[in-house]
């Protein structure tokens, strides 16, 4: 039988073996009086997938993905979220984790000065120390991958994260991680279709999982939607906004591809989080 290492399990290795590196050098005490200078929009990031009428796209910057590898030779993380603002998006998602996405929290510093949108960290996140580094580079929001962390630490960290002003997306992929994440509190759902232990894809996660979700918690998609046929099935189903990033970064121009999609998707109305997928809902 050939071994398949988990794939999520060696990325938080690597995560908490950088954090001790970065303590290391000293440089907390000026992380944490940037972060006091800072005013997060977590609100405004929680509002904007609330938001009616339009699809609305959380457009993700990523140069590299363990799955594919390098997605884009020429990445230019400020003008890519800055065509991304102007074709409508809702937020920025920033890739930051250095080591299997060629991320960099210097990325979304640079965003921050040019992009007034409100901004998510995509990262691993397993200790405080993060929330403080997301907050001090200007980032509103952070991402909570539940399959990473134990109940305590992922209801500690969302506290904490709170306390800092950011809104937490918490990600799940299954049934059992949807629970969890509902049990702690979570007020935004991020549903991955990807497995990150097995790089799968597989978009019945969405499907299955939104009829589970509280019609009081937002509800986003999140990998394997590249069609507007895409976000118009799960918006009927009961989605709120939707999380697009391959299949933005692999076009010659991601921000064009963004106003094409949304274009395409129009202007559709949630539905009930209950009805059958495929149900026809009046726009």
């Amino acid at each position: 039988m050939t071994y398949r290492p988990d794939l999520l399990e060696t990325i938080v290795a690597a995560t908490r073996r950088a954090l001790v590196d970065r303590a290391a050098s000293g440089t907390a005490a000026e992380v944490e009086r940037a972060a006091r200078d800072r005013h997060p929009k977590g609100r405004a990031f929680t509002e904007t997938l609330r938001a009616a009428g339009r699809c609305r796209v959380i457009a993700e910057c990523k140069r590299r993905s363990p799955s594919r590898g390098v997605i884009r030779e020429a990445y230019d993380p400020v003008a890519i979220a800055s065509g991304y603002a102007a074709a409508g998006a809702a937020a920025i998602s920033v890739l930051t984790e250095p080591a299997f996405f060629d991320g960099a929290l210097e990325h979304l510093a640079a965003i921050r000065r040019e992009v007034p949108l409100p901004l998510l960290r995509k990262d691993f996140i397993v200790d405080r120390r993060q929330l403080v580094e997301a907050r001090a580079a200007g980032a509103d929001a952070v991402l909570m991958i539940v399959a990473a962390l134990d109940d305590r630490t992922l209801r500690d960290l969302m506290d904490v994260a709170d306390d800092l002003g950011l809104a937490s997306l918490t990600e799940v992929h299954d049934r059992r991680e949807l629970d969890r994440a509902l049990d702690v509190g979570a007020d935004i759902i991020g549903v991955n279709n990807r497995n990150l232990r097995t790089l799968e894809i597989d978009l019945d996660a969405s499907r299955t999982l939104i009829e589970s979700i509280p019609d009081g918690v937002i509800a986003v998609a999140e990998s394997g939607l590249r069609e507007a046929a895409d976000l118009a099935v799960l918006r009927r189903a009961g989605y709120d906004a939707f999380l697009v990033g391959e299949s933005l970064m692999e076009r010659p121009d991601p921000g064009v591809s963004l106003a094409n999609l949304l274009n395409e998707a129009g202007e559709i109305r949630r539905g009930p989080r209950q009805a059958p997928i495929g149900a026809r809902v009046t726009a």
